[in-house]
């Protein structure tokens, strides 16, 4: 198993330009966010929509994409049957029982909880392109949670370090999202080269932790590279996948595909250095196969489970990769012309 972070100078690891205005001076937004960065995602947010209907293109939508579970239906009262009523509604013990015709009246539900669960150990601090996967991460964390905030649904997150892991249960109001982005962003400045050694928190602790929480019809998104699969990874995301809509967003860098036989970099756990070069042929042959498998360990939930993917690549923006998952127009302008 790999876990490493370049020891590379930043700018040479990304090959990154000017840091956005909204981030701290001196700090790329490409390698480190901040709450400021992640809260000036609200407006953009907005254009993403992930109520149950999806648009055909949207990978929440086809034959092999769990359907999402509406809002249901609350109980509201007990009563007498009205003419105007639908027949289907009477409860028959009831009118049984009292002689006289009886109907169970619901109200529509109109919260939906959605939990985020977002991936900040060392292994997503890693770019070789436009970003680091635990920006990407971050972000797209941050872009899902106002969407749901602005379609009046409850938002909750779990941030997961190498240390342990921060859980919020979902809540309406914009205080809740402030203390989950601020945990958000503080674990991802926490990510650096020279951080002290751990033992990074595996998968299933942070399955367990999702099933504590998200007992029944959530949305729940897994935002990691997936890496320290657990001996019961794959039971308690069946588990979870059987009374939730899960959906898997697996962030991988271009280089996961597969790794060039250029790379020569050094690497560290944090005590100890060394130097990865992959022009050594089985260092290369290694970590190919390494990609390999959790490529297949993630395909295998989808086809055994019927578990969404929304995969996205730390190579491009996230706000555009998003929207092309859920199937939206390139552009709010297009959204307006009803290109959908």
């Amino acid at each position: 198993m790999f876990n490493f972070s370049v020891r590379n100078r930043n700018r040479s690891r990304t090959g990154l330009a000017t840091p956005a205005a909204t981030v701290k001076p001196g700090t790329d937004p490409r390698i480190h966010v901040d709450l400021t960065h992640l809260q000036a995602l609200e407006g953009p947010a907005q254009t993403l929509k992930l109520l149950p209907r999806q648009p055909a293109r949207s990978v929440l939508a086809g034959r092999h994409s769990s359907r999402l579970r509406g809002r249901g239906l609350n109980f509201e009262e007990l009563r007498e049957y009205w003419p105007s009523d639908d027949v289907r509604a009477i409860d028959w013990n009831v009118t049984a029982r009292t002689g006289e015709p009886h109907v169970r009246v619901y109200t529509e539900e109109r919260d939906r909880p959605v939990l985020i669960v977002v991936d900040q150990r060392m292994s997503m601090f890693f770019g070789t392109e436009h970003a680091m996967k635990s920006v990407t991460a971050a972000e797209a964390a941050a872009l899902v949670a106002f969407a749901v905030l602005h379609q009046d649904d409850r938002v909750g997150g779990i941030v997961v370090r190498d240390a342990g892991l921060y859980a919020q249960r979902p809540k309406r109001n914009r205080r809740a999202l402030t203390r989950f982005l601020t945990e958000l962003a503080d674990a991802n400045a926490a990510l650096h080269a020279d951080a002290p050694a751990q033992a990074p928190t595996s998968l299933d602790t942070v399955l367990q932790s999702v099933a504590n929480m998200a007992r029944r019809d959530h949305l729940i998104l897994l935002i990691s590279d997936f890496d320290v699969i657990g001996p019961t990874s794959d039971r308690l995301l069946a588990g979870l996948a059987r009374h939730n809509d899960v959906i898997l967003v697996p962030v991988s860098d271009p280089s996961a595909d597969e790794m060039p036989t250029d790379f020569v970099s050094a690497i560290s756990d944090g005590d100890r250095q060394a130097t990865l070069d992959t022009r050594d042929r089985q260092i290369h042959a290694a970590m190919n196969q390494f990609s390999r498998e959790r490529h297949a360990a993630i395909d295998r939930w989808h086809q055994r489970y019927g578990i969404p993917l929304a995969p996205l690549s730390a190579g491009e923006e996230t706000l555009p990769q998003l929207r092309r998952l859920l199937g939206l127009a390139a552009s709010v302008r297009e959204d307006a012309s009803g290109t959908d």
